[in-house]
């Protein structure tokens, strides 16, 4: 069927072969509006591609155009659609999973491009605990099927304490999350089979950039930095496509984890979380253990760890954090630990012995996060082939999560 319709909290429909009656929560008889999918036929189709998660991350260029069409138009931002982000003091972030890394990510760019004071809490540990709403508060949840029990009730549950003003940032048009909250901005990034999120993931984030952008413009932010955003957003797709090129390379690069049992995934600032978000993948398709740490806290415990037998993935764009992580990966090398870094092709990292070096293509700052996450997902596709596991539906997980 190309038909449906969305039921009410709390409705109960009778079926039959001819006909479908609904009761509302009171039990009394009503009718919901029917709509029409416009999902394409072929949306489940591999194609090419041995798996959906490995076609997913190569349609990333043409995903995240979409996610930005209408919104950046001839260079310039198109935000209109958001609505007045003015008086808007502080946001609060509430996501799961993947999502919940996207939110971080987007904390580095509220507080700094937009000059905004944001936190991001899991939705799991938002809704039982007690939280203060500050005045002139945004709630925006992030969710790829827009189902996800724990952030809806977290967003329902805000709504009750006193957020006054919510914005979700989703894939599905009509799900209980858009249908829930005040304003939505959808990431268009067409159905995801697999799992393991990789195009959701990558949209969530020029997502939120848009977000950020439209924030600062109601904050007062200047004219050359909101260039710099549209500018690099616009180059985003083309950047993606040239990283797709380095798949070749780490598919020999995978060959070197098929015994692996441990990896440990390093980055600073806002490559934290891009970090945690190839160890998730790591650890959700390939069943290797793996976690991520910002690299200053080495020196705080992950250190004891280090030996010739724990893979340590690096992200090392060229920003001002660069001399820093330098330092945290000549104190991983002085112990034995064997390094992979994925590296801005302007910066100078010598390989070494025990020291695999990858470079990426250059890019700004801004959108750095985006980028340095397509070589994390080959990898985790890679390595998680070689061991010959379900690379599409992994043991014990769902794609959407409807349950706590």
């Amino acid at each position: 069927t190309r038909k449906y319709s969305y039921q009410d909290e709390g409705d109960v429909a009778d079926i039959t072969r001819s006909d479908i009656q609904i009761f509302d929560a009171g039990n009394a008889p009503t009718t919901r509006e029917v709509k029409e999918t416009d999902v394409e036929h072929d949306a489940g189709d591999k194609g090419q591609f041995r798996h959906h998660m490995m076609k997913e991350i190569y349609e990333q260029p043409v995903a995240i155009s979409n996610t930005l069409e209408g919104r950046l138009v001839a260079g310039k931002l198109n935000l209109e659609s958001l609505g007045d982000l003015s008086h808007i003091d502080q946001v609060q972030i509430i996501a799961c999973g993947t999502s919940y890394h996207a939110g971080m990510t987007a904390r580095y760019w509220i507080e700094e491009l937009a000059g905004i004071a944001c936190n991001i809490e899991i939705a799991s540990e938002f809704r039982y605990r007690k939280s203060v709403v500050r005045p002139n508060s945004l709630l925006v949840t992030i969710s790829q099927s827009g189902e996800t029990a724990d952030t809806l009730a977290a967003l329902r549950l805000a709504k009750e304490i006193g957020y006054s003003r919510s914005l979700t940032i989703c894939n599905v048009p009509g799900s209980s999350l858009v249908r829930e909250s005040d304003m939505a901005l959808l990431t268009r990034a067409g159905a995801e089979i697999g799992v393991a999120s990789t195009k959701a993931f990558t949209t969530q984030l020029a997502a939120l950039m848009l977000l950020t952008a439209a924030l600062g413009r109601a904050n007062g932010m200047s004219v050359k930095t909101e260039k710099r955003i549209a500018d690099s957003l616009l180059k985003l797709p083309s950047l993606i496509e040239k990283a797709l090129g380095m798949d070749a390379a780490i598919e020999a690069l995978a060959q070197q984890f098929a015994e692996k049992h441990h990896a440990l995934f390093l980055g600073r600032g806002d490559q934290y979380p891009i970090a945690m978000e190839g160890a998730l993948k790591l650890k959700e398709i390939s069943y290797i253990h793996a976690e991520a740490y910002a690299a200053g806290e080495l020196k705080h415990g992950p250190l004891a760890l280090i030996d010739a037998e724990m893979p340590i993935i690096v992200v090392a764009p060229n920003n001002e954090l660069i001399e820093k992580l330098k330092s945290n990966i000549e104190e991983v090398r002085a112990r034995g630990g064997e390094l992979f870094v994925f590296a801005d092709e302007k910066l100078t990292i010598t390989p070494q012995s025990n020291m695999q070096v990858m470079t990426v293509p250059h890019c700004d700052d801004i959108v750095a996060p985006v980028l340095y996450t397509l070589p994390l997902q080959l990898l985790s596709y890679h390595v998680a082939v070689i061991k010959g596991t379900d690379v599409d539906q992994p043991r014990n997980l769902a794609k959407s999560v409807t349950v706590e």
